[in-house]
C-alpha cells in the first residue's frame, strides 16, 4: 500500500484533463472530501456544452468508483473549527472549502495532494500536504 491521500479538487480536474500521471496514484489509498465532489459538480453545472458536462460526469463517476468520499462528521467539525480558529488568530484567511478539506486530512491522518500553492495547506497545524 502506498500513501494515504486526500485529493484536492484540482487533482480531480487534472484527472479529467489527463494532465496527471494516473498510474502514480495506483498504489495509494485515495479519498476526497464530500465538499470536493460539490466543487467538481459546479464544473459540471457550468460546462459550456452538454458534451463537456457529460464528459465531466463520466470522469466523476470513474473517480468516485475507486476513491472513498469522506462525510462531514462531528469529528470533522471539531477539526474544522480548530483550523478556523487558527487562521483567524494568525490572520491568514483561507478558503472555506480548503479548510474543510484540511479538517478531513487532520482527522484521518491523510496527506493532501494539491496543485494549489495558494491554499498553503502545509502551513496548517496537524495537516500534511504534497504538491502533485
Amino acid at each position: 500500500m502506498g500513501r494515504r491521500l486526500i485529493l484536492d479538487t484540482n487533482i480531480l480536474i487534472a484527472y479529467e484533463r489527463n494532465t496527471i500521471d494516473r498510474a502514480a496514484l495506483d498504489d495509494d489509498d485515495l479519498a476526497v472530501a464530500a465538499v470536493t465532489i460539490a466543487e467538481y459538480r459546479v464544473g459540471i453545472e457550468l460546462a459550456d456544452t452538454a458534451a463537456r458536462a457529460a464528459d465531466r460526469s463520466r470522469a466523476l463517476a470513474a473517480i468516485t468508483s475507486v476513491v472513498e468520499v469522506l462525510d462531514y462528521t462531528d469529528t470533522t467539525a471539531a477539526h474544522h473549527a480548530r483550523l478556523i480558529g487558527h487562521v483567524r488568530r494568525v490572520g491568514t484567511p483561507r478558503g472555506a472549502h480548503d479548510l474543510i478539506i484540511a479538517a478531513h486530512a487532520a482527522e484521518t491522518g491523510r496527506t493532501i495532494l494539491s496543485r494549489d500553492a495558494k491554499a498553503r495547506f502545509a502551513d496548517l497545524p496537524s495537516v500534511i500536504a504534497a504538491e502533485a
